[in-house]
């Protein structure tokens, strides 16, 4: 599982998602990418669920870059607690992600494998998506 070695804040607080992405919203490593087209949060289980999914159809040739990271606690408090007494403990970590971000990359395979394991992938995610070609991308 994707986790941070170490946070200089143990809990955050919840935030918000307005606006399009800034940054990572451009293909930099791979051919073809799966792009965010919602706001919302991945937990650390859909980055890895989708990782697998992709590796496995894909059968070892070409090569998966995860673009995001999951580097924001989640606190859940346990169940049948009183109010009051704090906020909960770390449950589990999420990416924020935005609008057109670059969710995962894929390079060194044909177009059409791509289509399918990009399409297997965004199932595994709680976002709507979509997949992006590079711009330079001659196909093959």
């Amino acid at each position: 599982m994707l986790l941070p070695k170490r946070v200089k804040y143990r809990k955050t607080q919840r935030g918000r998602m307005r606006g399009k992405a800034t940054r990572g919203f451009t293909i930099s490593f791979g051919d073809f990418g799966l792009k965010s087209l919602e706001p919302g949060w991945i937990t650390q289980r859909q980055i890895e669920a989708s990782r697998v999914a992709l590796t496995r159809l894909m059968k070892r040739e070409g090569r998966v870059w995860i673009r995001i990271f999951p580097d924001k606690p989640i606190t859940k408090k346990p169940a049948e607690t009183r109010m009051g007494s704090g906020k909960g403990a770390p449950e589990f970590w999420v990416a924020v992600v935005k609008p057109g971000t670059i969710l995962f990359e894929l390079g060194g395979i044909n177009k059409a494998l791509a289509v399918e394991a990009m399409n297997i992938a965004a199932h595994k995610l709680p976002l709507r998506t979509k997949m992006v070609t590079r711009r330079t991308y001659s196909g093959k």
